[in-house]
């Protein structure tokens, strides 16, 4: 899925997501927020200056936020972001009641929607978590300069189609490529993963956050020695 995607299910398939704050004691607080847009710089929603979550925003400029849709645990997508967020005010309000209709009711007049202003989720990461599907899906996702912050664990070249890391996983979500004949990690765990432990030639491989990114741009920078051409996503 590409950002846009993770922005669309999280605005148009969930909408309604559990915000985390700190207050001014570093305990986490939580509210209930509607994320109402999306565009190619993040995500909307907006809050009253009056509330304690206003105040909380103003003072971190960073929240987390997660989002489930599903009608039971085995049927549940999920996706959790965390990231810098800043006030842009009021100019976005028409744009944001346009697409959620439902704020008119809420909000009726002109004096009403004064108090009202919107913050954008502009940079971070995040993860998306698909109980749904076989394997389950899990993806890790940076947008607006963020960092990935996630352990990585990758199949190296040294894989020989043994299966053995298919029989040690105590989730069973490892799967096995026929053309390749190899096998492809989902990265559900994390530390010290049993796969790795079974694995009899080392195939995989840790990987930190910052030597993923490290990796991930030689590989763009051969590809274009190689072919005069941007990597493509």
């Amino acid at each position: 899925m590409t950002i846009q995607e993770y922005f669309s299910f999280i605005v148009e398939e969930i909408h309604s997501t559990v915000i985390a704050t700190v207050d001014d004691n570093g305990l986490p607080v939580t509210c209930a927020i509607d994320i109402m847009d999306f565009d190619e710089n993040g995500l909307y929603f907006l809050t009253a200056k009056g509330k304690g979550f206003y105040s909380r925003l103003k003072k971190q400029n960073f929240i987390a936020l997660t989002g489930m849709r599903g009608e039971d645990t085995l049927s549940c997508a999920a996706v959790s972001v965390r990231g810098k967020i800043r006030e842009v005010g009021a100019t976005r309000l028409p744009t944001l009641f346009q697409k959620n209709p439902y704020m008119n009711e809420i909000y009726p007049t002109v004096e009403s929607m004064s108090a009202l202003t919107v913050f954008q989720l502009y940079e971070g990461s995040g993860e998306w978590f698909d109980l749904s599907k076989k394997p389950i899906e899990r993806a890790g996702f940076t947008f607006g300069g963020g960092k990935d912050n996630q352990e990585h664990y990758f199949v190296t070249d040294k894989c020989i189609g043994c299966k053995m890391c298919m029989n040690a996983c105590p989730l069973g979500n490892i799967g096995f490529n026929t053309e390749r004949r190899q096998v492809h990690k989902c990265d559900l765990c994390g530390g010290d993963p049993k796969c790795a432990k079974f694995c009899p030639t080392g195939a995989i491989s840790y990987e930190d956050p910052e030597e993923g990114i490290d990796r991930k741009r030689a590989i763009a920078d051969h590809f274009k020695d190689v072919f005069g051409e941007e990597a493509k996503a």
